[in-house]
């Protein structure tokens, strides 16, 4: 390159990089909007899903427990425990605790009534039916 790089140059690289980026920042931010509604399952947003997330919010699930990737990594991703372990082995586990095995982190018993019980299971279900674009990355979460 004979010439020397100038200062109008250096303005124009600037000005047209940063166009460029914008332009990519708006479709793709327009790209994710278009594609929210396709991956997540608000037509199954009910009473009940809404009372289990209150019950989630209530008992400060996301101090131990991650659900998608979102909350503290002391207890296990709950994002899919519902496709791992089924309704019944959720609301058993939860009514045993603590278990009192040596060495294990200890889940509190919250002492949830049927009803909040089966409110939790079902926002978990319907958290595990997000589309998450196959996060958590492993089955077990």
């Amino acid at each position: 390159m004979s010439e020397a790089f100038t200062k109008s140059m250096a303005r124009n690289i600037f000005y047209g990089g940063s166009l460029f980026f914008l332009l990519l920042f708006l479709a793709l931010t327009f790209d994710t909007h278009g594609t929210i509604p396709e991956r997540v399952n608000t037509a199954e947003l009910t009473e009940e899903v809404a009372h289990g997330k209150e019950v989630w919010e209530e008992n400060n699930c996301t101090g131990c427990h991650t659900l998608h990737g979102e909350g503290s990594f002391y207890a296990p991703e709950l994002g899919n425990v519902y496709t791992r372990r089924g309704p019944e082995f959720i609301k058993s586990w939860i009514k045993a605790q603590p278990t009192g095995a040596p060495g294990r982190r200890q889940m509190p018993n919250f002492d949830l009534t049927e009803e909040e019980l089966d409110a939790l299971v079902a926002f978990l279900k319907w958290a595990d039916e997000i589309d998450t674009a196959d996060w958590p990355p492993n089955v077990e979460g």
